[in-house]
């Protein structure tokens, strides 16, 4: 395990990253910030890419995948040079969730909000197992319980999408 860094140093591209870009600075709910600003990009990149339904969601969940392959050891980082547990700054973990619970989404803000809504919730709430998956080590810690927190908000989404339309 190597040491870690002097006291006052931080390692910048996991400060972008774990921040998304600085998001998770903001205040007051850092957390609902980071999930707004992942969702507003989710929504931005869709209109750029005009992309059918399908191949929307092939690119929410690469996108997902992405957030957390890097956020994993982004989050480690932070949460060393934070000197905390789970520094509520890091916000990479609610972008990978609220990406997640957008997977099967139709692009729209109606959709976009209640994506929002109901992953927010899920993430508060922390049903089984995400309070456990919250126990785990750095960033695998960080990032897997707003991992089932998404998944949670993704499978009401498709039962809304079903009986709603």
């Amino acid at each position: 395990m190597s040491e870690p860094p002097p006291r006052g140093t931080k390692t910048a591209w996991a400060w972008v990253v774990g921040t998304f870009f600085g998001a998770g600075l903001l205040r007051p709910g850092p957390g609902s910030w980071g999930s707004a600003a992942a969702g507003l990009l989710w929504l931005g990149a869709a209109r750029i890419l005009h992309l059918a339904p399908a191949p929307m969601g092939w690119v929410t969940l690469g996108a997902a995948l992405c957030a957390l392959a890097i956020g994993i050891p982004a989050g480690t980082i932070l949460e060393r040079e934070s000197e905390r547990p789970d520094p509520g700054h890091v916000v990479i973990d609610e972008v990978a969730g609220q990406w997640i619970a957008l997977i099967f989404s139709r692009v729209n803000l109606s959709h976009l909000l209640a994506g929002f809504l109901l992953f927010r919730l899920f993430d508060i709430v922390k049903p089984w197992p995400a309070r456990q998956l919250e126990r785990l080590p750095g960033g695998w810690g960080i990032m897997l319980d707003d991992v089932a927190a998404g998944v949670y908000a993704l499978l009401l989404m498709l039962a809304l999408n079903h009986w709603i339309g």
